[in-house]
């Protein structure tokens, strides 16, 4: 079995942990749950599969996955996330890089595409990103802030693709992708705010239709038939939200101190 460490962030991924974990077994002997309080039974799932489930306060994505590498004893990490499955070719390709010794590069990009409900596999027209999921403690840490989930390599790391493809079951239901992006849209919002970003009121108004047509043509969700179209609905909306939340604390703020110079 490979020195290698798996850590997975959850919070009521009960019916999804399972398959997760099942699919990297042969991976590991050291797979980390960080688990911010689930209700819904997730810690036993996961437990029961021989994963070390460890509790922690949610303090934001970036945090959150620093804290699970603290955790893992290997230096070489791999980051799935709990709507991730890794298939066996992928499994047998990562494998693979440690079976005569320390892989050859540094950090490793895997491909991950979004799975719609209903589907068996990555449709061939599927959206896909390619961040570094697989990479040495040593090389890079997770990226501290609270909304951005990416891999800060040293300078001077040498990055490497996989051939294979995560499968990524994001979307329970058009609702519960509709609550998860609005909550997401709290936490862009504040983002923005820290880093004092102003945007626009002509970017606020462009923002919905620019983004339906960044995910509906851009990301080829014109191809994939009507549960594409509203996938693209609900990523314009997601990106108006987080704009409009801005614009609107700002207002808020601008309010409360003319009020309270008067």
């Amino acid at each position: 079995m490979p020195p290698l460490s798996i850590f997975i962030i959850t919070r009521d991924e009960a019916d999804r942990i399972g398959r997760t974990i099942s699919a990297v077994q042969s991976l590991s002997d050291d797979i980390i749950v960080v688990d911010s309080g689930s209700t819904d039974g997730t810690q036993a799932v996961a437990e029961g599969l021989g994963a070390r489930v460890i509790f922690n306060t949610w303090p934001g994505y970036g945090q959150q996955k620093r804290f699970a590498e603290e955790q893992c004893r290997y230096n070489w990490m791999l980051n799935i996330d709990a709507d991730e499955v890794v298939p066996p070719d992928l499994a047998a390709e990562i494998a693979a890089l440690f079976a005569h010794g320390e892989p050859a590069a540094d950090a490793y990009k895997l491909r991950i595409a979004e799975l719609f409900p209903g589907e068996r596999a990555p449709h061939r027209f599927a959206y896909a990103l390619a961040p570094v999921r697989l990479y040495r403690r040593d090389k890079g840490r997770y990226s501290p802030s609270p909304v951005h989930d990416r891999v800060d390599l040293l300078p001077g790391a040498r990055v490497a693709k996989l051939k294979g493809t995560i499968h990524h079951y994001s979307v329970r239901s058009l609702g519960e992708q509709m609550a998860k992006l609005n909550a997401y849209s709290d936490a862009q919002a504040d983002d923005l705010d820290q880093r004092g970003e102003t945007i626009s009121v002509l970017r606020m108004v462009g923002e919905f239709p620019a983004n339906f047509i960044k995910a509906y043509i851009g990301r080829r969700h014109a191809l994939r038939g009507l549960y594409g179209f509203m996938t693209a609905m609900n990523f314009a909306f997601y990106r108006y939200l987080r704009a409009a939340k801005h614009w609107e604390r700002r207002l808020q703020r601008h309010r409360n101190g003319r009020n309270g110079d008067v």
